[in-house]
C-alpha cells in the first residue's frame, strides 16, 4: 500500500498541469502543507524496592507531515515520517531501560502515515491507508516519541452542523515502539510475528492467531453546551463494545460554568481469543470463557476564569468510575481494550497517567483533578489524585502533577513539560508496579518544538 501511495504522490507532482489546469505547479506546492515536531524525552522509573532496578530512557526524534493541496476536486495525499534515536544512552543493561519509550532498539524509523483521501470541507472525509485515528477506544496514544497509527479505511460525514457520523475498518496497526504494521494488539507479547511491541499486557501465547482488526461506527453531536457520542466497536475475536458519553455545560456569564458528564460501556463476546480454551493467560488472575464487561462513570465540575490577569482559565472536576464484576467472565468482568490496555489511554474519567481500571480490572475509583492556565497561558498546571478499590488488584492511589512552560515570542511552538506520577499500592496485571508495597515514581520530562 505504501508503494501505491508514493506512486500517487509522484503522479500528482509530475502530472499536475494536466489534472488541474487552472493553477500552476508552483501554486500547488505552495498550497501543500508541511508540518511536524521535534521531540526530546527523558523518562525515569523509580522503584522503592531495592530488589527492582530503577529504569530510565532518553530519546530524541521527530515527526514530519506532508499533505498535498487538493486535486481533482477534493483528493489529497498525506505522508508522515517518524524517527527516534537514543543517542547511545541505553547502554548494555536492558533491565535498566524503560522499554516503553522506544523498546531496546537504538533507533526507530517508520513511515507512520501514508494515505490518500477525498474531502469536502465541513461535510465529508474518506481516507484510506496508514493514518492516525482518534476515537475513544482506538487512538494515537501519543505520550511517547512515536504515536500509534493504524492501517485502515476511515470515513466521516456531517449531515448537519454539529453532527458527525464516523466509520472505520482497521486491518493492522503500528504500536509506539514498532517500525512496521502488524496484525496484533496490546494483548500479544513482545516479538509476536517479529513485532517489537512494548508496553502491553501479554496474555496470548505465541501460537495465537493473528488479530483480524476492528470495525467501528460512531455518531457525535455538540450544540448549546451539550455534547454526546455513541460508538460501536467490533474488535474481531476479542470483544464487541458499545460506548456512550454525554456532558452538559451551563453558561452562566459569571466566570464559573458548571458541567456534568456521564459515560457507559458494555462489552460481550463468546469466542474471544482471551478465553481460557485458547491457552491465554488469565486476565486479572481470573479465568473465563466469555467477555462480559460493564462500566459506567459520572463527572461533575466547573470551568472558571475568575482572575484572568493572573491565572487565566481553569477547570476543577470530581469523577467516579466503576467496572462491574461478572462471575465466570474473562477477568471477572474486565473491560477488554486491545489498543489502550497498558497504555492507559482509554476514555474512562478516572484513568491516571500510568494505570486505570482497564488495567486493574473490576472495581471502582474516583479522581479529583485541577487544570489551570497561568500568566496568559504561559504555564499550564495539572494536578490530580486518584483512588482505586479493585477486586483482584488490591487498593491503590496515584498522585499526579504536570507543569508545561510555553516561552512564546521568538520561541513560539516550543514547550517544556514535566509530568510525574507517584503510585502507591496495588498490582497491574501481575506485574508489581509497587513491589513490596513500596512507592513507585514515574517522571517524564518532555521538550517539544512544533513547526
Amino acid at each position: 500500500m505504501n508503494k501505491i501511495l508514493f506512486s500517487a504522490v509522484l503522479f500528482v507532482s509530475t502530472s499536475y498541469p494536466v489534472i488541474v489546469a487552472a493553477d500552476t505547479l508552483t501554486q500547488f506546492f505552495q498550497k501543500s502543507k508541511i508540518s511536524g515536531q521535534v521531540r526530546s524525552y527523558y523518562f525515569s522509573r523509580l522503584y522503592g524496592a531495592a530488589s527492582v532496578p530503577n529504569q530510565d530512557s532518553f530519546a530524541i526524534g521527530g515527526l514530519l507531515n506532508i499533505k498535498t493541496a487538493p486535486f481533482l476536486g477534493g483528493f489529497g495525499v498525506g505522508v508522515s515520517f517518524y524517527t527516534a534515536n537514543d543517542l547511545g544512552t541505553h547502554g548494555y543493561s536492558p533491565s535498566t531501560v524503560d522499554t516503553t519509550m522506544m523498546g531496546l532498539t537504538p533507533s526507530l524509523n517508520a513511515l507512520g502515515q501514508a494515505y490518500i483521501q477525498y474531502a469536502k470541507p465541513e461535510n465529508l472525509l474518506v481516507r484510506a491507508g496508514d493514518q492516525i485515528i482518534n476515537t475513544p477506544w482506538m487512538n494515537n496514544s501519543d505520550a511517547r516519541i512515536l504515536p500509534a497509527t493504524y492501517q485502515a479505511l476511515f470515513a466521516q460525514y456531517s449531515p448537519l452542523p454539529g453532527v458527525k457520523l464516523e466509520a472505520l475498518r482497521e486491518f493492522r496497526w503500528k504500536s509506539r515502539t514498532s517500525q512496521n504494521y502488524y496484525k496484533d494488539n496490546l494483548y500479544y507479547g513482545t516479538g509476536y510475528s517479529g513485532d517489537p511491541i512494548y508496553g502491553g499486557v501479554q496474555k496470548l501465547p505465541s501460537s495465537a492467531p493473528q488479530a483480524q482488526g476492528t470495525v467501528a461506527f460512531g455518531a457525535s453531536t455538540a450544540m448549546v453546551g451539550a455534547k454526546a457520542q455513541v460508538w460501536y466497536y467490533d474488535f474481531y475475536h476479542f470483544a464487541k463494545m458499545f460506548y456512550g458519553s454525554a456532558s452538559y455545560t451551563l453558561k452562566t456569564a459569571t466566570g464559573i460554568d458548571p458541567f456534568v458528564g456521564a459515560q457507559f460501556v458494555r462489552e460481550w463476546e463468546n469466542n474471544s481469543l482471551l478465553n481460557s480454551r485458547t491457552g491465554a493467560q488469565p486476565v486479572d488472575n481470573i479465568m473465563g470463557n466469555t467477555v462480559n464487561g460493564s462500566a459506567w462513570g459520572v463527572q461533575v465540575g466547573a470551568n472558571f476564569d475568575i482572575v484572568p490577569t493572573i491565572l487565566g482559565k481553569g477547570q476543577l472536576t470530581w469523577s467516579y468510575n466503576e467496572i462491574v464484576p461478572h462471575v465466570g467472565a474473562i477477568g471477572g468482568g474486565a473491560v477488554v481494550s486491545p489498543y489502550t490496555i497498558g497504555y492507559a489511554t482509554d476514555p474512562l474519567y478516572t484513568t491516571s497517567m500510568i494505570r486505570g481500571l482497564v488495567e486493574m480490572g473490576p472495581g471502582d475509583g474516583w479522581k479529583v483533578k485541577w487544570i489551570q492556565n497561568i500568566l496568559h497561558k504561559q504555564f499550564l498546571w495539572i494536578a490530580d489524585f486518584a483512588r482505586y478499590h479493585t477486586y483482584y488488584s488490591g487498593n491503590s492511589n496515584d498522585v499526579y502533577v504536570d507543569l508545561t512552560y510555553f516561552p512564546g515570542g521568538m520561541f513560539k511552538g516550543f514547550s517544556i513539560r514535566d509530568r510525574m506520577e507517584v503510585a502507591n499500592g496495588g498490582l497491574v496485571h501481575d506485574a508489581p508496579l509497587n513491589p513490596g508495597n513500596k512507592t513507585f515514581v514515574y517522571n517524564r520530562v518532555m521538550l517539544t518544538y512544533l513547526f
